[in-house]
Parts: C-alpha cells; structure tokens; sequence
C-alpha cells in the first residue's frame, strides 16, 4: 500500500461509555459496536458505520492504530476482521508487526529516553510525593512511562502545571487525558515510530488522527491530518495549517474521523498509482 494510516485510538476511534458524547432522542441514535471487553464486560465502542468504514480504510491504505495503550491494553482491542499489520503502541515504544513486538525497535527506543532525559524511577518518585487523595491510581507502562488515574472534580487547580514544569526541566512532558496524567520521556513519539512503519512499508503519503498534546507531532508529520472536536488539543485550542477539526464531538466525531481518513485514503491512492 502506498498511503499510510496512523491513527490514535481512545476518543479518537474508540470511546467508553463516558466518552460517548450522545445527544438527541434514544429513537435517533446510532447502532454502536463493541469493540474491547475488559474483565468480560463492554467497555469501548464505534458506531457501525465507523467500523464499516475501518475495514473498507483498511483495504485502501496501511491502517496502523497508534496508541499511548501498552501492548496488552491494545490486544483487548478488536477494530478489524483481520489484525493490522502494524501497530504503534506505548506512545511509540513498541511496533507491533503481525501482533508481535519488534525487540530491536524497543530496545533502540529505551536507549534513546536513557540518553535524552531522567529515569523512570525518578519520575515515579516524584509522583508519589506530591501525590494527594485526588490520585487513585499510580501506573507505570512497559517500562517506559508513568501516569496516575485522577479525580478530575478534586484535581488540584495547578497540580497538572506544576507536574509539567518539573518533567520538562528533565527531558519529560505530560499529557492530561480524562481521568488519566500521562508522564513520558520526551524522546518518545509516535511520530518516530510513524516514521519507521512508513519506512518499511515504503508508504508515498501519510494521513493521522488524534486527540491529544502527545499526538501533535504525528499530525504535524503527516501529509494531512484530522483531530475531533474534543479532548485535549481542543480544549488548548491546538490546530495547524494540515489539520481538519470535525463537526461532531464524541463518537459521531470518531465516525467521521474514519469516514474523512477513508475519503483521503482513496484520493491519494488513485494519485499515486495514478
């Protein structure tokens, strides 16, 4: 294939029940389909017209979901018929090939966040510190980041600030995701794993969707890119010159993500192989 993919996966694809957004007469709302269980209960969906359309985006384009989610968060996940052939996981430290983790790729990335910034352990230190009751959980994810599970209504006013000035005089940043302060070396994008797949693949163009700070260097990386009119980035007001915005929040907005990712997929295929 010659188009390339990338696309980021909670409330941008996928959404819980809490993310769903629906508005309107329970008469006019969309059929859903689930597709993650966690402990044997439902737990992520697309409308069914988004998930027609990722299997008719996948048969047009290399289709690689990119996802901040570990490897194991990501398996839960069942978008496709058939698996993608790749997949970008830990915010880029990990490329999954036919479902299997690339050890070279891994180990080149823990590597590189050893050379640029301050030690997981540091960092995690840190967390329990100036953590408060408003924290319900700490994480840490395929030893390479952390991030803590918060209670947004008791979040302190300049906790989140304060967190992001400390990791950044490290060579880390932070990105605030629902219930959810993601910590991460600065050198780990999905971006640079975008790249490698886009390398193989010997990919002519590339397309990307995404909803957070962690995912602004693979939309400013790709040829053109979408994000929803939620989340993060909406909330800062984060766009550029490539990026659309959609219409519909929540997951009508994930429906239409596909449907403009599938929209430019097949354009750029026809004017590639023109």
């Amino acid at each position: 294939m010659s188009v390339l993919v990338c696309c980021d996966l909670d409330r941008t694809l996928i959404y819980s029940t809490a993310a769903l957004g629906l508005d309107g007469p329970d008469a006019d709302l969309p059929r859903l389909l689930c597709v993650e269980l966690y402990q044997a209960a439902p737990l992520s969906y697309v409308t069914e017209t988004a998930a027609h359309g990722l299997e008719a985006l996948a048969s047009a384009a290399t289709f690689v979901p990119t996802t901040t989610r570990t490897p194991e968060q990501y398996t839960r996940v069942h978008l496709l018929g058939k698996p993608s052939p790749y997949a970008i996981c830990a915010n880029g430290g990990h490329i999954l090939v036919d479902g299997a983790d690339d050890p070279d790729w891994s180990s080149a990335v823990r590597a590189r966040a050893a050379e640029t910034g301050a030690a997981l352990e540091e960092v995690r230190e840190h967390l329990v510190r100036v953590s408060g009751e408003f924290v319900l959980k700490r994480r840490t994810a395929s030893d390479l980041f952390a991030y803590t599970v918060v209670d947004r209504a008791a979040l302190p006013p300049d906790w989140v600030g304060d967190l992001t000035g400390w990791c950044a005089e490290r060579g880390w940043r932070t990105s605030l995701q629902g219930r959810k302060v993601y910590c991460l070396p600065a050198s780990l994008t999905k971006a640079a794993a975008a790249a490698e797949v886009a390398r193989r693949t010997g990919a002519a163009a590339m397309l990307a969707a995404g909803d957070s700070l962690l995912d602004i260097e693979l939309l400013e990386a790709a040829d053109a890119s979408i994000r929803p009119a939620h989340g993060e980035l909406h909330d800062t007001g984060w766009t550029s010159p490539s990026t659309t915005v959609t219409r519909a929040r929540g997951v009508a907005a994930g429906e239409e993500i596909v449907g403009w990712l599938l929209d430019r997929a097949e354009r750029s295929f026809r004017v590639t192989t023109g």
